[in-house]
Parts: structure tokens; sequence; C-alpha cells
């Protein structure tokens, strides 16, 4: 049974995956690609993380906690390295990776 607690960090980790996607995507198409690897590396993890992290919450998983703590950490990670660059995608991703990590961190607490 869904336990509608979790509503808010479900909303989160689903805005963080479009954000790392997104993010992703767009580092690829910029010209020095290879300076963007470690970004894009975290964003895939991340959104991976993220999708994972609301789907064991969704179903009320005995590990969603468990989960939700190390997503805050992966999140808190690629938050790091997307604050590092100056692109937009790059700062809105960080940002979605912070708010992210708070829920997932207040979640798992």
């Amino acid at each position: 049974m869904f336990n509608s607690s979790y509503q808010s960090c479900i909303q989160a980790c689903s805005n963080c995956v479009l954000a790392c996607e997104t993010c992703a995507a767009s580092c690829l198409r910029e010209e020095d690609v290879k300076m963007m690897a470690r970004c894009i590396e975290l964003d895939r993890d991340c959104a991976d993380m993220c999708a994972l992290a609301a789907l064991l919450m969704t179903r009320d998983s005995a590990y969603a906690k468990a989960f939700c703590k190390l997503c805050a950490q992966v999140c808190r990670d690629c938050a790091e390295e997307c604050g590092r660059h100056s692109h937009d995608h790059c700062q809105a991703c960080a940002q979605a990776c912070r708010q992210c990590a708070e829920e997932c961190e207040r979640m798992a607490a």
C-alpha cells in the first residue's frame, strides 16, 4: 500500500531523474564533451538511483529508507559536480539534486 508520507520525496526523486537526464543529454552536446565526462557519469547514476528510490517508496519497500540514504549521497555528489559547471542545465540539475538529497535525508531519518 502506498505510504503518502513519501509523496514529497517521490516527487523530488522524479524531478531529479528528469533534471539529471536532461543534464546528461545536454552535456553530450557541449563542445568539450570530455570535460563533461564525470558530470555525465554522475547524472546517469543519480537518475537511476532516484528512479529506483521512487519505486521503492511507491511500493513501501522495507529497503526504501536505507536506499534513500544512499540516494541522498549520490545526489549530493552529483550536485557538487554539476555545480562546478556554469551551463544552465548543470545548474538546474545541481539544484534538483540538492532538493532531492534533502528530501531523501528527511525520509531516511
